[in-house]
């Protein structure tokens, strides 16, 4: 087929206030352009502030989630180009997943098959990834002669123990669904036929929770991997504090309420109804 139109590149489809955001080059197995990076950005700028969008599903078309950067348009075309060329796709690229990263509101991935070098830069900037059993997670690049870059390798340093991330890096191995939901590279794993129920459950679990209290949760989590733990004490402390200010003290009052005096509210059990915040 000819080349995508660049407002082709990203497919959106908005119900119940979850926001399908889909990665839309199913014959590219979904690689990164310079196109598609610069539409993910207009998207997830489009999104992030909209009342009919509670929670954001970051997916793939077809049979991946994502088989990492473009190798001709984003490496070899730009390289042609110069340096300017390379830095300007870069940008464009850590952009968006840095956005994503401190995005407003809940995100979810949803990973139903390959997964490979540049798409771990999203992949960590998710809140929750669930993936397919039967997903495919690489880091190939030490099999043509590179290290993986653009983030890759820092992401299974992060998010997998030293020794499982050094070996998969070192020896350019793939990982199932499975194996990488054991070795935290994702939140859980579940087969590819359950697999949209189960991101599903979740996003309409995060949509029943305190919206301001999520985000500066997600927020304290991403914060908190950088500070000593007598800094993220103090951290966590000004951040309830700024939280009150955004409608958090109205929110703990209404919860409060509801388990004490209503006693229609346990916290262990699930969230408590937040369409009775006094406004």
């Amino acid at each position: 087929m000819s080349e995508r139109a660049e407002e082709d590149t990203v497919a959106v489809t908005i119900e119940n206030r979850i926001a399908w955001v889909s990665y839309n080059r199913p014959e590219k197995r979904n690689c990164m352009s310079p196109k598609l990076n610069r539409q993910m950005m207009r998207v997830l700028e489009e999104l992030e502030f909209r009342d009919d969008v509670g929670v954001l599903v970051l997916t793939g078309a077809g049979d991946a989630f994502s088989a990492g950067m473009d190798l001709q348009e984003y490496f070899r075309d730009n390289e042609a180009l110069g340096l300017g060329a390379i830095r300007k796709s870069q940008r464009e690229a850590y952009g968006w997943w840095d956005r994503l990263r401190w995005y407003e509101k809940p995100t979810i991935g949803m990973v139903g098959g390959w997964a490979f070098g540049g798409a771990y830069g999203p992949l960590h900037a998710l809140d929750i990834v669930v993936a397919a059993d039967e997903a495919t997670f690489g880091l190939s690049e030490i099999n043509w002669g590179i290290l993986p870059g653009g983030g890759a390798s820092k992401v299974a340093q992060e998010l997998m123990p030293f020794r499982k991330a050094i070996y998969h890096a070192m020896m350019g191995e793939n990982l199932t669904g499975k194996q990488a939901a054991e070795q935290g590279l994702v939140t859980e794993s579940v087969p590819a036929a359950a697999l949209k129920a189960r991101v599903t459950e979740i996003a309409e679990k995060l949509l029943k929770k305190d919206q301001n209290a999520l985000r500066a949760t997600k927020w304290a989590m991403r914060r908190m991997s950088e500070m000593t733990f007598d800094n993220a004490m103090d951290y966590l402390i000004r951040a309830q504090e700024a939280l009150n200010g955004q409608g958090g003290l109205e929110a703990r009052k209404e919860a409060t309420k509801q388990f004490l005096d209503d006693k229609t509210f346990k916290p262990g059990l699930g969230a408590f109804d937040t369409s009775k915040i006094k406004k």
